[in-house]
């Protein structure tokens, strides 16, 4: 281990002299800062003892019922186990439940067990806790089947011997794990001190060890290779083996290096990601993302008494406050891009505390708006993330009594990202840029909705149930992610491709029009010969304009622009009907043939939002030309009440 700390800290020094990037933390902090700062034998945690039952009884008091009967629900839980044909079923159909469904259910039995042990201080739920967490120690592996391919020799979803790696599953279990190591190892020592030993074994072996004997893990971002995606995995694995390192590592130069080691990693996902704040992995992932970027930020700051922190970084509080930029309204519908679902908002909570830490009315009374959408007992949602658990029940009280309020803000422009959000009226309209490799990417370079009355009218679906082949070289085949099922155009008889040099060129907002400019050509493979498709959207009171003009070389196929509906649509001449009758999508009938096709939505993760159906328009071009213009307006039914 030496000899790599040693490569690793010169890596570091040679990054330093060599690097471009940011390094919001490595590059302001050293080595010497963290060690100085740490705060030693575990004194940073801000939360009771076990034993101080006036301190939970007050932290818990809100929900404290609601705690205890999750526990109480627990207490004859019989523990699963996960079956060597659960890890292939991956392999032979693609279905990630099969393995996932069991694991999942034993955390949040633990998870439940441990809070209620908490509240109540009586020793009830002590002997499940160590099933529990015994059952889990008995796991081959904490990783999940889909995860293991990419970092275990054999490429196979059944665990590896001698192989441990850190996915997301696997640092949430180790996270969770310290935290019962943390409360119950007293009480555990007077059962058997062979608990506690072997749960700070396990800990160490399967988390710690191979995040400080690895540097391959791609999640890492330590060995970057062109092109590679830094995405919301790093700030979520590296919170997760932080959390591991402060609670049970207790040799002090090896919690001294994981800890800079996870700084390192980390920089590499600040550095990667856009400095206009835009989650490009949608408000879905913000939790994971940004929000798993403020919880790593907060657990470092406790830990070293506020002195490593950067909250005070412009790019820190703008990555928070894209979720309440995204938010829509109604029923809770969000801009959804890539394999983001189109409803959301976030956790009240979460958002509050990040408001908090930045210094963002915005985000903590939009915090508050979310949270009075739902009852009292809807606003604390513990998981397996205990640490957000114990920080939630510490901000609830300010929460309270924080006034309501949305962004007032007309317009919002990422223009690195290349998403523009714009509100007019009772219109509410997004549009975006980009490239077509961003993470969780769907080709959709160009593509818009539009919300009027806070009721979706043009529609990005979002992403099915995840398989095999979600994350795999058959992605574009699924429907979701190919631009024909987007706001988009085929041209020449070619969607859109996937990869990076697929992307919009010349995106430009202006503000004072409330218009939003690019050219998509780029996005389009050679076969299209199309050499520039300049798309502009213009939003007014009286609706959204939409214009192309575009020049192809030698076409052979008649162009068809596409657009994704949430409800059936009603074709006449030259207007096609939308919304329930609300509003109407004018086009040339001289240009263009109109219909539509009913798409059956039986994947219930799309089922949920949209119900049994969405509907694509059909514009097909009647003339086959060289070049040209459409326009197609989007306004009010004049009959509308």
């Amino acid at each position: 281990m030496k000899k790599y700390l040693i490569l690793f800290f010169l890596s570091l020094s040679l990054q330093g002299l060599l690097g471009k990037d940011l390094n919001l933390l490595t590059g302001t902090f050293k080595l010497e800062n963290l060690k100085s700062s740490l705060v030693k034998d575990k004194n940073w945690v801000p939360y009771p003892k076990y034993a101080d039952r006036a301190a939970w009884d007050q932290l818990m008091a809100p929900f404290r019922d609601n705690i205890i009967k999750k526990g109480d629900n627990a207490l004859h839980y019989q523990w699963q186990v996960v079956k060597a044909t659960d890890y292939l079923e991956y392999e032979r159909s693609g279905n990630r439940t099969i393995m996932e469904k069991p694991m999942n259910e034993n955390c949040t039995a633990l998870a439940n067990l441990l809070l209620a042990e908490l509240a109540e201080g009586k020793g009830r739920y002590i002997d499940q806790i160590l099933n529990g967490s015994w059952q889990l120690t008995e796991m081959a592996t904490w990783s999940l089947s889909a995860h293991l391919p990419a970092f275990q020799s054999t490429k196979r979803s059944l665990p590896q011997e001698r192989t441990q790696v850190v996915d997301l599953m696997a640092g949430d279990v180790g996270s969770l794990l310290s935290w019962v190591h943390y409360f119950f190892r007293d009480t555990f020592n007077k059962i058997n001190p062979e608990i506690s030993i072997r749960l700070k074994q396990h800990i160490e072996q399967r988390i710690v060890q191979p995040y400080l004997d690895r540097n391959d893990m791609w999640w890492q971002a330590l060995e970057l290779k062109e092109g590679q995606l830094v995405n919301n995995w790093n700030p979520w694995c590296n919170f997760n083996v932080l959390t591991c390192l402060l609670l049970v590592e207790d040799n002090p130069d090896i919690q001294l290096a994981g800890i800079y080691k996870t700084m390192s990693s980390v920089d590499r996902f600040m550095n990667y990601v856009k400095a206009d704040g835009a989650c490009e992995e949608g408000p879905s992932y913000w939790g994971h993302a940004a929000g798993k970027l403020y919880d790593y930020l907060k657990i470092l700051s406790l830990a070293t008494n506020g002195q490593v922190n950067i909250f005070d970084q412009p790019m820190i509080r703008d990555m928070g406050e894209y979720i309440a930029q995204s938010y829509i309204g109604g029923n809770r519908w969000v801009v959804n891009f890539a394999d983001a679902s189109a409803k959301g908002g976030g956790d009240p909570l979460l958002i509050y505390r990040y408001g908090q830490d930045v210094s963002s009315n915005d985000m903590m009374q939009f915090a508050r708006y979310m949270e009075n959408l739902g009852d009292k007992s809807s606003t604390f949602k513990p998981s397996r993330d205990i640490f957000r658990a114990f920080e939630d029940l510490r901000c609830y009280p300010q929460l309270a009594t924080t006034q309501a309020a949305l962004p007032q803000n007309n317009f919002k422009w990422y223009p690195e990202t290349q998403f523009l959000y714009l509100k007019k009226d009772n219109f509410f309209f997004a549009a975006k840029g980009g490239f077509n490799n961003e993470s969780h990417n769907h080709n959709d370079v160009g593509s818009f909705i539009l919300y009027q009355d806070q009721k979706p009218l043009f529609i990005d679906a979002g992403v099915g149930t995840y398989t095999k082949k979600t994350f795999s070289d058959e992605r574009y085949s699924i429907w979701t992610m190919q631009s024909a099922y987007h706001n988009l155009p085929m041209i020449n008889g070619a969607d859109q491709s996937f990869g990076k040099e697929y992307k919009a060129e010349n995106v430009a907002f202006f503000p004072d029009q409330n218009r939003f400019q690019l050219d998509i050509a780029k996005a389009y493979p050679k076969s299209a010969n199309v050499e520039q498709w300049h798309r502009s959207y213009a939003l007014a009171s009286n609706g959204l304009s939409i214009r192309d003009e575009f020049s192809i070389k030698n076409p052979t196929q008649a162009n068809i622009i596409h657009f994704l509906v949430a409800q059936e649509p009603t074709i006449h001449k030259g207007q096609i009907t939308l919304g329930e009758g609300n509003a109407i999508l004018q086009f040339d009938p001289g240009q263009f043939i109109a219909s539509y096709d009913t798409i059956p939505q039986d994947d219930s993760r799309l089922s949920q939002v949209w119900g049994k159906q969405l509907y694509r328009i059909n514009l097909k071009a009647k003339k086959i030309k060289s070049s040209g213009k459409y326009t197609f307006i989007i306004r009010p039914h004049e009959n509308m009440k």
